[in-house]
């Protein structure tokens, strides 16, 4: 999957948390960008299995979704709260950079990095 999908994957998922529904201008706005953008990634997304369209038009991730977006959602956190952790710079800061990273590192990276966290927690 590409990171743009992560991405979308990853709003809906927060957008859901933070809602309880998502719709696609909500997720337009979060990311920042056109509702056709928004639109032809739900294509894509729908018809690779990860989202389905609920009453009301309002985004629903499949059980495929909802695990993606979980998985990238967390090694988000974790790289925020490593980053953190180990540079003392602000959590928004962290932030920006762990959504740049997260999409890029490997598991076994992840899994060191959680290790550590708990290690030294």
């Amino acid at each position: 999957m590409y990171e743009s999908g992560e991405d979308y994957l990853e709003a809906i998922l927060r957008l859901q948390l933070e809602n309880g529904f998502v719709r696609s201008v909500d997720v337009a706005n979060k990311l920042a960008v056109s509702r056709p953008s928004v639109s032809r990634a739900m294509g894509v997304l729908e018809k690779d299995g990860y989202v389905e369209f609920s009453i009301g038009n309002t985004l629903k991730l499949t059980e495929k979704g909802r695990a993606k977006a979980e998985d990238v959602y967390g090694r988000h956190k974790l790289l925020t709260s490593f980053l953190q952790k180990i540079t003392g710079l602000p959590e928004d800061q962290c932030e920006e950079n762990a959504c740049r990273v997260e999409h890029q590192v490997d598991a076994d990276v992840v899994d060191g990095i959680r290790k550590w966290l708990e290690a030294n927690s």
